[in-house]
């Protein structure tokens, strides 16, 4: 991993465009290519990002200044415009071993990959654990008329859960292959504010029976 403070601005250009005025950040490669921009706030959300597949290249001015341009497979470009660098350090970190989840929690994962039409008719399973450049989706799925749906799967449903999910949405909507892609919050509890904060986000909540999807009680759910 590379660690960089530098004073820069940022323009990401593609099918969307943005811009991030001249100011002191942490700019955050990886070893699987993917490029962060971070403030000193919004605890681990990245200001703008770009995912791998991407690629970096560096360039130098004569006034001094570098030009960072990561181009993903689309053509889409994020360009780091640098003025000074203050920190720039590599590190190895190694093969991280991954989070390990609740044991009701992974349950609950693996009871809804194989029963996907509880997330409704039609509803296929494309993959368990999508890993992204930020983590990995619970399920990414596909409903009856073909669109890409990721699912966040948690015991108890708390803002923080929603919060995740976005943060998945967001990058995942960046994937020509994949967009448009939807949200659904699956938990067995989730709290009115986070039901509240979801359904602002346009994502769909799902209420999950932890014994009826056991088999133990009845097969009927409760979809909000």
């Amino acid at each position: 991993m590379r660690l960089v403070i530098a004073n820069c601005q940022v323009d990401y250009v593609g099918r969307l465009t943005s811009h991030l005025p001249k100011a002191r950040r942490l700019l955050l490669v990886k070893s699987d290519g993917s490029v962060s921009i971070h403030a000193d706030d919004r605890a681990y959300k990245p200001l703008n990002w770009m995912s791998p597949p991407c690629w970096l290249v560096e360039n130098g001015g004569d006034d001094g200044k570098r030009l960072w341009v990561v181009t993903n497979k689309a053509g889409e470009e994020l360009r780091i415009t640098i003025d000074e660098i203050e920190h720039d350090s590599s590190h190895e970190l190694g093969i991280d071993p991954g989070l390990v989840k609740d044991g009701v929690e992974a349950h609950l994962q693996e009871l809804l990959a194989e029963h996907v039409e509880t997330l409704g008719p039609g509803y296929s399973l494309v993959r368990r654990e999508y890993m992204t450049a930020i983590g990995p989706v619970d399920l990414l799925c596909r409903d009856a008329d073909g669109a890409s749906v990721a699912v966040e799967i948690k015991r108890r449903g708390e803002i923080d859960g929603v919060e995740q999910l976005t943060r998945y949405l967001e990058l995942l909507n960046r994937d020509p292959l994949l967009a448009p892609v939807s949200g659904v919050f699956a938990a067995q509890q989730i709290k009115p504010q986070a039901r509240t904060l979801a359904e602002d986000r346009g994502i769909r909540c799902l209420t999950l029976d932890y014994e009826a999807m056991r088999g133990i009680e009845s097969t009927e759910f409760r979809l909000f």
